[in-house]
């Protein structure tokens, strides 16, 4: 998911807005083919198949795992009987290994003799392990860093629960992405500030939506020398061990098994439609093809790199050729590390002039309303041709911000190129998110094809353009 950015970039962003280059008609750009690459994308299956081969036949594809090594097997295949040319770019990745994980409560005040209850959680990436014969420690409940910081002396040799609830009324309207912002900082920087502290172990809350007793994993964004045994914990279980503590002492016998194992190699994979006039220049569209191991990963990301995919498949049957070379990336390791995104950059950055966009999706197969960006103002009325095209399928919506904060694509935007996602609806999409409820049954055939018509129209658009769109680090520099 997304990152945050430092403020003097937000300000140079800011301060480019007022000048920059317009995006010019091409001969392609056209809106009768624009129309004709929607319209071939909404009668098209080929992208949900391909979606179905990645998790109905494949599954789980953390980096390091079998898995994550046949997705790239599958996934370059595909593109190569489109005729796509192929290379596979090497990436060291983390290799985390999940192992066993359980919680129980073992006593409370009130506790009958010989009850125990479970709790149902996952661990987080990047935990250290219990002892073999599991950790029994008191538990203490906070509900924000600073209340944390105020109870430092209680947090030694205890297991730490930060107990935040996901906000899913803010989801509900529109503003999914900074609902998961605000709880998942507890799980990125919690169980760190935890073991500086000298905690026995660190819980979160589980970052979604919906109370179906599910937990919800993810990286923690420990390392080494500072780890600690760390979970998710379902939100009804926290809410019961919320009750518990508020009764009195609250102990836990908390039993995970992870391992970090040395790097383990594993490939972005890159194929490339070349272009006619100016095929030495780029336009990236891209999803990552690594998922957590608790499901099949199909909103996050199978729906993006299959729609991705699909990009070139459109082209193909139209027999249509970009001036630019459109590039389609399945990016290794975005979940535990995004070292796919940051390979990519460093292999390409000695010439980022030539890197003229670059498209991520990554937030679940919601229906599509339109585009988010980050163009400078003077240029979104530039869009108005493609807005037009995708307006009869209820994508035409055009969301101009500084930063995206798309994972994989970071180093490239910080570079000032700019940067694409579709504008979903993500209303539901944190109910599934890092669970194992995350599977194929979840998308929906009709919005994975408009998925595709609005990533395809985008990638023809910006390949076409007489002039790229305008870069914010060159404005600065004028």
């Amino acid at each position: 998911m997304s990152r945050t950015f430092h403020q003097p970039v937000l300000s140079l962003l800011a301060a480019s807005m007022f000048s920059g280059a317009a995006l010019a008609a091409a001969p392609g750009n056209d809106p009768a083919a624009l129309a004709k690459i929607r319209d071939t994308a909404l009668k098209s299956d080929w992208a949900y198949e391909r979606l179905a081969d990645m998790t109905d036949l494949i599954g789980p594809r953390l980096s390091g795992s079998a898995g994550a090594a046949a997705a790239v097997t599958q996934v370059a295949d595909a593109m190569r009987k489109l005729g796509a040319t192929v290379t596979l770019q090497p990436v060291k990745v983390a290799h985390w290994v999940r192992g066993e994980e359980k919680g129980e409560l073992v006593d409370y005040r009130g506790r009958p003799a010989g009850v125990t209850q479970r709790v149902v959680l996952t661990t987080l990436g990047g935990s250290s392990a219990t002892p073999a014969a599991g950790l029994v420690a008191p538990v203490i409940v906070v509900r924000s860093f600073d209340e944390l910081k105020a109870r430092a002396a209680e947090v030694k040799g205890r297991i730490v629960l930060f107990d935040v609830p996901f906000d899913q009324g803010m989801a509900d309207r529109g503003q999914a992405s900074q609902a998961y912002r605000q709880g998942s900082k507890y799980r990125t920087v919690g169980p760190r500030m935890a073991a500086e502290m000298g905690a026995a172990a660190a819980l979160v809350r589980s970052v979604g939506g919906a109370d179906f007793r599910l937990p919800h994993t993810g990286n923690s964004g420990m390392q080494d020398g500072a780890r600690i045994p760390a979970a998710a914990v379902s939100t009804e279980d926290a809410m019961l061990m919320v009750r518990l503590a508020a009764r009195g002492p609250l102990t836990m016998r908390l039993n995970l098994s992870p391992q970090t194992l040395p790097d383990a190699d594993s490939f972005n994979v890159i194929a490339d439609w070349p272009g006619t006039d100016k095929a030495d220049e780029i336009v990236v569209v891209s999803g990552h093809l690594d998922s957590w191991d608790l499901a099949t990963g199909a909103n996050d990301d199978g729906t993006g790199v299959a729609s991705a995919m699909g990009v070139i498949e459109t082209l193909k049957k139209l027999d249509y050729r970009p001036r630019r070379t459109i590039r389609v990336i399945a990016w290794a390791n975005e979940e535990n590390g995004a070292r796919g995104g940051l390979a990519y950059f460093e292999a390409n950055k000695a010439a980022l002039g030539k890197q003229i966009a670059a498209i991520e999706s990554d937030s679940g197969a919601g229906r599509p309303f339109g585009l988010r960006a980050s163009v400078i103002a003077r240029d979104v009325a530039q869009f108005a041709p493609l807005q037009a095209v995708l307006e009869p399928m209820g994508a035409g919506a055009f969301q101009r911000t500084d930063v995206l904060g798309a994972t994989d694509l970071h180093e490239l935007e910080l570079a000032g190129v700019p940067t694409f996602a579709p504008l979903l609806d993500t209303s539901t999409y944190f109910h599934y998110h890092h669970t194992a409820a995350d599977t194929l049954d979840k998308v929906d055939p009709e919005n994975l094809r408009r998925h595709v018509a609005l990533m395809a129209a985008t990638t023809w658009f910006l390949a076409n353009t007489d002039k790229p769109v305008a870069r914010w680090v060159d404005l600065v520099k004028e």
